[in-house]
């Protein structure tokens, strides 16, 4: 018999997730926003063209929201449009 104490065990690091998420948005009042996935950066491409300007995205839906010009609605928040099409998330770094 011996006096030794048991190994701690140590968890092992969760590695990074390589594929975003299937819906994210960028407005912190949306239930789909994820700070953490956004300060990591995702680009966007929309029916083989990258986009910058998209506010929240959807891949099973196949559909990306993007702001409509500089209007605003009465709550200061952008007006967006809907285009629906193949989206193809991915991180940036």
């Amino acid at each position: 018999m011996t006096d030794t104490a048991p190994e701690p065990v140590v968890p092992a690091e969760v590695p990074a997730i390589d594929t975003p998420p299937d819906r994210l948005s960028v407005n912190p009042r949306s239930e789909f926003y994820e700070p953490a996935l956004l300060e990591r950066g995702i680009g966007i491409r929309f029916e083989g063209v990258e986009k910058t300007t998209v506010e929240e995205y959807c891949v099973s839906e196949g559909w990306i929201r993007v702001a409509a010009g500089k209007s605003l609605d009465r709550k200061g928040q952008p007006l967006t449009i809907k285009l629906k099409g193949k989206v193809e998330p991915w991180f940036k770094s």
